[in-house]
């Protein structure tokens, strides 16, 4: 550390280890030394060490976890998630230089329940097809995708592991243009926990969805749990006179 710079250490040890990330010398994933080594090393005190691992986990930076095998590991970089142009789980990925995957979990014709109904504008107990799918960007689990859709003949006996705007474009011709949606940070229960590979009570950001054809007819219902952890949501906006 630069004694006399006018920089506290601790900054000085945050802008090190950013550094560090950006340049590869840290990979994510890469557990950092145990803190009395590390303060040994930088020659700084550990609870100025802490001050600035203390931050960088605030930032997402890095992941602190107890315990004798724990420790300060640098956290896998968030993917950034636009909602601005309606594009599908599988075209963010592509965005991201990322392979989107999915895994099905329900695939089948149910009732609608009020709320689904409601949003799809039909009549409750009206047939509707559910899919509940768990999303995966390189290979790690990052959303929970839980989507409802017109009963559209031979729907559920396609190719589900893909773009489901894509095949609703392409064979109904009904790709969505327009879409609703709130956002609303919730936690994790446990099955949802247990499919995204964390635990029981850990935030996540539900998106809940309803997407329209060009005509304004309702194609979609959905809610979406993303993992904050390793998605970043964002939406553009300008300024109208």
């Amino acid at each position: 550390m630069e004694r006399g710079s006018g920089v506290p250490a601790h900054v000085q040890i945050e802008r090190w280890l950013l550094e560090s990330i950006s340049s590869g010398a840290l990979a994510p994933g890469e557990r950092l030394p145990g803190e009395r080594e590390l303060a040994a090393d930088l020659g700084v005190s550990r609870m100025t060490l802490r001050q600035a691992l203390a931050t960088l986990e605030r930032d997402g930076v890095l992941v602190r976890l107890p315990g004798r095998s724990g420790g300060a590991f640098v956290a896998e970089p968030r993917i950034e998630c636009d909602l601005t142009g309606l594009a599908g789980f599988t075209e963010q990925m592509r965005r991201a230089h990322l392979r989107a995957e999915a895994r099905v979990l329900v695939a089948a014709t149910v009732p609608a329940s009020r709320r689904v109904a409601a949003a799809l504008r039909a009549e409750a107990g009206t047939p509707v097809h559910e899919v509940s799918r768990v999303r995966s960007a390189g290979g790690a689990p990052v959303a929970l995708e839980r989507s409802f859709f017109p009963a559209l003949p031979g729907f559920l006996e396609q190719d589900l592991g893909g773009s489901l705007y894509a095949l609703l474009s392409d064979r109904y011709g009904l790709g969505p243009a327009t879409a609703v949606e709130h956002l609303d940070p919730v936690t994790a229960r446990p099955a949802e926990a247990a499919e995204l590979g964390i635990a029981p009570g850990a935030p996540l950001m539900l998106i809940e969805r309803t997407a329209y054809a060009a005509d304004g007819t309702p194609v979609e219902y959905a809610r979406d749990l993303f993992r904050p952890d390793r998605v970043r949501i964002s939406v553009r906006s300008g300024v109208t006179a």
